[in-house]
């Protein structure tokens, strides 16, 4: 049995490890980015600013340090995030005279701020996002998928009525779904979440879910229209066109540094990271083989690849280090590099490379005129392999003919007993909240949405039996 079947979380973490991706600190739950890692993210950063710009967005900066009186102000948010906040007490020697939490998320923050800011019709609509840190204290951490700092954007808006703000709330999902497939090959599904996972303060949340090759949900994003709600608590009201103060209709949407341990734990194999060409730190790396010191046109013809690859902004690395080839593949293959190049004294004589994809098993030989011509050929093909990999593993291990908690329960003593992954369960719910706390209690499955587009529509309650109100993608998730 594969160490990813048998143990997919030592499997996760040997990854990372492997990879030098991360390093561990002093603080519970805290981890350090390495350059791999951070630059995985900036790839990411880079994408999604840029969406966010071409839909008006502008970003900004908050205060991480928050007033216990402002969580105050909307209960169902404080009752939220009460569990996992930090909080300092004391500053300078000195007992401050009211706690500040560590920032788990801002609209508090700027839900006082807006306040101030917004005075008229004219303001609005407020368009913001913050890249940014936040805390939450969780009591089970996982690097890069459940941690006590993590870093994410946050987006907060602010519109004149709620066809607005909704129509906000959809367009961000909408772009975060664009991003996650188009860019890191991951297929996901989206839809809204039920009254019990939803936001604390939101009136209505969307998410996009991934699935893992552990057949876990990863919840990759969230959109969420805020109504009215911190609006009242902040006293964010403007004056309309008819000369009436009226509340602002508010919104907030964010993804996180969770989306790189999802990229791992969907693309990753048996020798460690598989990278999607577009956010890999190194897309292609050139590695001379043979007695190569001797021959000095085998490092003269790399180097002359390496410029024009790089001429064309594709991410090149030179390995001509002492190390022994083998010893090399097998690094940059954990590393998840996408595309590798090997050129030797016998290659150079045939005027030909050894070109070998990350997520396929054999070498191809290219002709060294059009050697850039195939990598970049190659990184297209990846990148799409990836995403159809990825779509037929979920669709492989997606469930649509259970219809009963007994089925279910089968399902997964069958799973078991079998040593395969119980995967999603695509079911109806009749929107009662006891029979979702009751498939929860007896299978560890939460619901992770309501999809917009359902492979199916399902017509009874998975608990109950009775018509079912919805249909619900059930999974374990991180």
């Amino acid at each position: 049995m594969s160490q990813m079947t048998n143990n997919f979380s030592k499997w996760y973490i040997d990854t990372i490890q492997k990879a030098d991706l991360i390093d561990y600190t002093p603080v519970r739950g805290c981890i350090a980015f390495k350059p791999d890692s951070y630059e995985i993210w900036e790839h990411i950063q880079a994408e999604m600013d840029k969406r966010f710009k071409e839909t008006g967005h502008r970003n900004a900066y908050f205060p991480m340090l928050i007033p216990e009186s402002f969580f105050q102000k909307e209960k169902d948010h404080i009752e939220g995030f009460s569990p996992e906040l930090p909080w300092v007490t004391e500053a300078a020697g000195e007992e401050l005279e009211e706690r500040l939490a560590l920032r788990p998320t801002s609209e508090t923050m700027i839900g006082h701020l807006y306040s101030n800011w917004i005075k008229s019709y004219r303001d609005l609509p407020v368009l913001i996002n913050q890249w940014a840190n936040v805390f939450r204290w969780e009591k089970k951490t996982l690097p890069f998928i459940r941690t006590s700092e993590f870093l994410w954007q946050e987006g907060h808006t602010a519109h004149v009525d709620e066809e607005e703000a909704r129509k906000e709330t959809m367009q961000m999902l909408s772009i975060y779904k664009e991003v996650v497939e188009g860019l890191l090959a991951i297929p996901v599904y989206d839809g809204q979440k039920t009254p019990s996972e939803r936001f604390a303060g939101a009136v209505d949340t969307f998410s996009i879910e991934a699935m893992m090759k552990d057949g876990k949900a990863v919840q990759a994003g969230t959109s969420h229209y805020l109504g009215t709600k911190f609006a009242e608590a902040f006293d964010i009201k403007y004056l309309n066109k008819e000369n009436k103060h009226t509340y602002v209709h508010t919104t907030s949407w964010g993804t996180s540094t969770r989306l790189i341990g999802s990229v791992i734990m969907v693309h990753g194999d048996e020798k460690g990271l598989v990278l999607p060409p577009k956010i890999a730190p190194t897309q292609v790396v050139l590695i001379p083989v043979g007695p190569w010191k001797k021959n000095p046109a085998i490092v003269e013809k790399l180097d002359e690849i390496f410029a024009a690859l790089k001429a064309k902004g594709i991410r090149v690395r030179l390995d001509d280090s002492d190390q022994s080839p083998g010893y090399k593949f097998n690094e940059w293959e954990l590393k998840g590099v996408p595309v590798r190049i090997e050129l030797g004294p016998r290659d150079l004589e045939n005027q030909q490379a050894l070109m070998k994809a990350r997520d396929e098993d054999e070498k191809v030989s290219v002709s060294l005129d059009a050697v850039i011509e195939h990598v970049e050929k190659e990184l297209e093909m990846m990148q799409t392999r990836l995403l159809e990999k990825a779509k037929a593993f979920r669709t492989e291990n997606s469930h649509t003919h259970i219809e009963t908690l007994d089925e279910l329960t089968t399902h997964l003593e069958k799973s078991k007993e079998q040593e395969t992954i119980p995967g999603w369960v695509l079911a109806g719910w009749c929107g009662d909240d006891a029979c979702e706390e009751t498939i929860k209690e007896k299978t560890k499955f939460t619901t992770r949405n309501i999809p917009f587009n359902p492979p199916t529509t399902k017509h009874t309650c998975l608990n109950c039996g009775k018509e079912a109100k919805h249909t619900v993608w059930f999974a374990r998730a991180y």
